[in-house]
């Protein structure tokens, strides 16, 4: 029998992007879901709900349902650069069968652990609709996910609208590692756990210790996802890149941090915070959700020079005479059409402080080099004419690894300027 007394409820808003006008959605566009909406709640801080009688016999049969029309595909777990493995589903749906003057979509489904067929854990989503035509054309992309530990894990899922039509399907799923990974995981196998919906929640003190002199450091984040087009920020590339963040906010040796987020494909900067004592995550994230993702301005595009100048006066302006012991650049690969030049560097030629870059680039499951992009990015470009060092982020482990040569780096340099000279 189902166990009904553990499902929980998490409410998320509709994944229709809100810049994009109603003449849009009628063609034939997928419509991403927003990044915090891809995410469920913590299910231990709502209230349990009782599993309704047609939503249990649904599950606990395993029908594949299509009274409402819908695809569901399941993702595969991937483990994240916080050390959670994330899996989930993706919902693909005709804009014309949710024509209404606005209604809600409840999701419900189960996971359960092979090492543990009794004890399922249960979840429900819920999409918001805005009004619709009669006559919308298209489809729309929802999502949802969950995390895990270790171990292979069954699903059960369905998807029911205001007319209690429901889709349904299940699937099973295996997250593994290799022997080595095993020890960086902060869950345990078998373990199923709502996904965190809050990327830049605060991060716990750090008990300072400066080696010699106290570091400071100003980190350039290009807040922007591997698809340069792309509408909305991935889950993936939002946890990969706030977790280098959080690695950098960890290290008990940096006493300053000076922090700029820029989106390259946008032109601007989103968000710039001068010598704190700790990041303030959750006031990035306030301006980070500024961001309009996949839209560039007419002037912008009308001109092919204008992200080679962004980048530019950027470089110049946060790298010339900064207080710093290290500048740190993060992000995906960002390719533009021309270069920043050797001239244009010039006046920083002589920084008496190292550069580094740590580029981004996330690499599937079963994906390999040959996929990926094999030359420089614009950033790369710029880093490596400044002599810095360059470092490809595709999985946790190379995070842990560059951060540790990095601080090797900044360590070294900074013992080196403030040794006396020798004399003769």
């Amino acid at each position: 029998m189902t166990n009904r007394s553990h499902i929980r409820e998490g409410a998320v808003a509709w994944g229709f992007l809100p810049t994009l006008p109603m003449a849009l959605l009628v063609m034939n566009l997928w419509c991403p879901a927003l990044p915090a909406q891809s995410l469920l709640r913590n299910p231990d801080t709502l209230s349990p709900l009782n599993l309704l009688p047609g939503d249990a016999a649904v599950l606990e049969m395993e029908d594949i349902k299509k009274d409402l029309p819908c695809t569901v595909t399941s993702i595969k777990p991937v483990l994240g650069f916080d050390l959670h493995f994330h899996s989930g589903y993706e919902i693909l749906i005709p804009l014309k069968e949710l024509a209404s003057n606005g209604q809600t979509l409840t999701v419900i489904f189960s996971v359960t652990p092979s090492t543990a067929k009794d004890s399922p854990k249960y979840f429900s989503q819920k999409f918001k609709v805005p009004d619709l035509p009669d006559d919308a054309g298209g489809k729309t992309m929802l999502e949802g996910g969950f995390d895990v530990g270790e171990g292979s894990y069954h699903v059960r899922w369905l998807m029911r609208d205001h007319l209690e039509r429901v889709c349904s399907s299940s699937w099973d799923i295996n997250a593994s590692l290799n022997g080595k990974d095993a020890e960086m995981m902060t869950i345990q196998p078998s373990i199923v756990e709502a996904s965190e919906p809050e990327f830049f929640k605060p991060e716990p003190p750090v008990a300072r210790k400066p080696d010699g002199d106290p570091i400071k450091v100003k980190v350039l984040i290009n807040y922007a996802p591997q698809e340069s087009g792309s509408a909305a920020m991935a889950p993936v590339d939002a946890s990969a890149l706030v977790s280098i963040l959080r690695t950098i906010a960890r290290e008990p040796r940096i006493m300053k941090f000076s922090v700029v987020a820029f989106n390259l494909n946008e032109q601007r900067v989103v968000y710039r915070s001068e010598n704190l004592d700790e990041i303030d995550f959750p006031g990035l994230g306030r301006e980070l959700r500024s961001l309009k993702l996949g839209m560039v301005d007419y002037k912008h595009l009308a001109d092919k020079r204008s992200p080679t100048d962004f980048l530019t006066r950027l470089v110049q302006d946060e790298l010339a005479g900064t207080p710093a012991d290290a500048v740190i650049f993060a992000g995906p690969k960002a390719f533009l059409d021309e270069p920043v030049t050797q001239d244009d560097l010039r006046e920083l030629s002589g920084i008496p402080y190292p550069v580094f870059y740590m580029n981004y680039m996330f690499m599937p499951p079963g994906s390999s080099w040959a996929e990926a992009p094999a030359w420089r990015d614009a950033i790369g470009t710029v880093v490596k004419r400044l002599r810095g060092f360059e470092y490809t982020i595709t999985r946790p482990k190379d995070l842990w690894t560059s951060w540790t040569d990095i601080m090797s780096h900044i360590a070294k340099m900074k013992l080196a300027s403030s040794a006396p000279a020798s004399t003769h």
